[in-house]
């Protein structure tokens, strides 16, 4: 079905549009994979929404977690209600926002969940820079056209080529999840390249013959990667969950800082990960391009280059449009 179809579709549902009601008694979250959802794996390993839930006068709160592969799914769980909050990228915030824009299931964020580059990896020995791919390349990202990923080669086409280029790449993107993602680039299958975030990327540079052709910090400087986002219906309707959300947020980020290589731990027991130590884990956490921190970096730059490419009718004035009120206190551009 047609994104644009099945959105509007979903926003005139009667069964969507209910009046705010009492705190919930139990909420469901959607994560995808990776290093970015390091701090949802503390929170989630941790209990701490339950736990500042509880602070907050909202107790015995049930709390599930769902792992998916790309951003679309994502999307569309929380719009259907079927999750309450889901951590993604600026294109879908911008994305679900504008869709949803003065209606009751109007999407804003929470807060951000962290800032990360971008890592574009191949094993093809003769692409050196964006310019050298061909028609022969497969890039995986985690969905084609509306990923944080699929913007930033966007915006890195559009800079080499000139604007009217930007989408030059998109044909040669297809979608994947991280993981198969990963394991096509090692074995020649599918795809020789992958848009990868960490800790993917640090796997794929291991293996001779694989190298960096892109870090999207080089075309949006230092960016968030991840937001926690619900809609205005929930968050109208649970004003304490939301609250317990952004300082579970808060609190796992400075557990992260302060002890990565518990984190570390936490992340290889939740994702069974075998390819890695917790020093190696540690290592990438603590990489000075990963910055755990719940304040937003250059999501203007990006709502505004979806602006100009047509993706988005709104222009926000600023990020804080896009965020409920009582994030506005958060430092970031």
């Amino acid at each position: 079905m047609d994104r644009r179809a099945f959105v509007g579709g979903l926003i005139a549902l009667p069964a969507l549009i209910r009046p705010a009601s009492a705190e919930v008694s139990s909420i469901k979250l959607g994560k995808q994979y990776g290093l970015p959802f390091l701090p949802q794996m503390v929170m989630e390993d941790h209990k701490l929404i339950e736990k500042h839930a509880g602070r907050l006068g909202v107790n015995g709160l049930e709390v599930g977690w769902q792992t998916m592969g790309g951003p679309g799914a994502l999307n569309d769980g929380l719009l259907s209600g079927q999750i309450h909050f889901v951590n993604v990228a600026s294109p879908s915030l911008a994305t679900l926002w504008d869709k949803t824009f003065g209606t009751p299931i109007e999407v804003r964020a929470i807060c951000t969940v962290q800032s990360m580059p971008y890592i574009l990896n191949t094993r093809n020995a003769a692409v050196k820079t964006i310019a050298d791919f061909t028609d022969a390349d497969r890039i995986a990202v985690p969905t084609v056209k509306i990923s944080g990923q699929a913007m930033a080669l966007q915006m890195a086409a559009a800079k080499l080529w000139g604007f009217e280029k930007y989408d030059k790449l998109d044909a040669f993107t297809v979608t994947m999840g991280h993981p198969d993602a990963m394991q096509s680039v090692l074995t020649g299958q599918t795809v020789d390249s992958h848009f990868a975030v960490a800790p993917f990327n640090y796997y794929e540079l291991k293996v001779p013959g694989i190298h960096t052709v892109l870090n999207s910090y080089e075309t949006d400087g230092k960016h968030t990667n991840g937001i926690q986002v619900t809609t205005k219906q929930f968050h109208d309707a649970s004003p304490l969950i939301c609250k317990a959300v952004r300082a579970s947020h808060e609190e796992a980020n400075a557990f992260i800082k302060r002890e990565p290589k518990a984190a570390a731990e936490i992340y290889l027991k939740l994702t069974n990960d075998k390819k890695n130590s917790a020093d190696d884990l540690v290592a990438m956490i603590t990489d000075p391009d990963i910055d755990y921190t719940t304040g937003p970096n250059n999501l203007m730059k990006h709502f505004e280059f979806m602006h100009k490419v047509g993706r988005l009718k709104h222009l926000p004035k600023s990020w804080q449009d896009m965020f409920f009120p009582e994030s506005h206190d958060l430092k970031g551009t």
